[in-house]
């Protein structure tokens, strides 16, 4: 009897993963798109040659299993997956199907509109005010989001500072002032920006902002010094 029920669950593999993996041209419109997998980061669903593909996490060219029409097993997820219109909002969703029997499914992960960006595409594309926007969004919603954290804007903001794209280092030391306006280090480091960019004014102002914050902050008190008295230092 085992063996009967095992072969019948091969025979059963073998049929889904061998069978019909057609898709209609009405799933493949309503599919295709881009969906917020959390608060900054997205899953891509495209099809070549009728297929479903998906991007996540840096894969490419993932290949879901299919199921049935709108439902799909992803194997690097471990999730079945299943697409739907959501009745409350009449949005499109990635579903997960609940694992266990009789749990409710939920709506997951939403269909972006086909111009709506995430904070961190903004950011990629140098639109640091639409960045921003998303980000002050993301922290309203979520003070502890970990796509927010002051270290992941100062990291970026010294990489361009490393490569002397002054600009945009200020750009993400500025995100990070607005997002921690209470933080000595921001005002510290969009001080140095200023400095290294020749902007002497508007470093002053930083450090002693940062000062005001953390009055023992000894590099900004040298650094201030020597802005203040360039001759002196000669």
């Amino acid at each position: 009897m085992k063996l009967k029920t095992i072969l019948k669950f091969v025979v059963f593999a073998i049929f889904i993963s061998c069978g019909n993996d057609s898709n209609s041209e009405a799933f493949i419109e309503k599919a295709t798109g881009r969906y917020l997998y959390n608060s900054d980061e997205v899953i891509k669903i495209y099809f070549n040659k009728n297929e479903l593909l998906m991007e996540w996490r840096g894969a490419k060219s993932i290949k879901p299993l299919k199921v049935n029409e709108t439902t799909f097993f992803v194997k690097e997820m471990n999730e079945k997956i299943q697409f739907l219109t959501n009745p409350e909002d009449q949005k499109d969703y990635i579903a997960l199907i609940p694992k266990e029997e009789n749990k409710p499914i939920t709506f997951n992960f939403v269909k972006l509109e086909e111009h709506e960006n995430i904070p961190s595409e903004y950011l990629r594309n140098n639109e640091f005010d639409k960045a921003l926007e998303g980000y002050l969004n993301i922290q309203q919603n979520d003070s502890l989001d970990t796509t927010i954290e002051e270290s992941n804007f100062n990291k970026l903001g010294y990489k361009e500072l490393r490569d002397k794209n002054y600009e945009n280092a200020i750009r993400f030391f500025e995100i990070n002032v607005a997002l921690y306006p209470n933080s000595s280090n921001v005002y510290d480091s969009l001080a140095e920006a200023f400095m290294k960019s020749g902007d002497t004014a508007k470093a002053i102002t930083n450090y002693k902002k940062s000062l005001v914050i953390d009055s023992g902050n000894i590099r900004a008190k040298k650094n201030i010094e020597k802005l203040e008295n360039p001759k002196s230092n000669n």
